[in-house]
């Protein structure tokens, strides 16, 4: 595997991060955070991101569904200290947007997320609106 791209592994390159509990449920056999619930913690504040982007208010009319998503798993993460994701579009296209989150415990980089959201309507994949492509200006990630 290729390390990821260094600019991906800087929090301040983010416009939205937000603070996540782990739980003792999370742990695996080597008591560090499993990826399968790294990967629920990540949708999670992918949820949230788009709450707090008002993703939801620009959408009117149709939808986004994740179409693809890959997790690099760069370090181990430990219960019980909470998670910071670091989250930021990273490129809309013409049906779909990137989103790339980065997932931090103790200042250290634990995992890098990207997803493809594909906007649809009426089941088949829509045109973003340029009213969607003007409100996420300000939550792109910062090159």
């Amino acid at each position: 595997m290729a390390r990821p791209d260094p600019a991906l592994l800087d929090p301040t390159r983010y416009p939205f991060a937000c603070e996540i509990a782990t739980r003792f449920a999370d742990l695996d056999t080597n008591m560090h955070l499993n990826n399968v619930a790294l990967a629920g913690i990540i949708e999670d504040a992918r949820v949230r991101f788009h709450a707090a982007s008002g993703y939801h208010v620009a959408m009117e009319g149709w939808t986004a569904m994740v179409a693809n998503l890959t997790i690099d798993y760069v370090g181990q993460a430990f219960y019980p200290a909470p998670v910071t994701l670091h989250i930021g579009a990273t490129e809309v296209g013409r049906t779909s947007y990137r989103v790339a989150q980065l997932v931090c415990q103790a200042d250290s980089a634990v995992a890098l997320a990207r997803s493809v959201m594909v906007c649809v309507k009426d089941d088949r994949p829509f045109p973003i609106p340029d009213s969607f492509r003007e409100s996420v200006k300000p939550w792109m990630f910062r090159p």
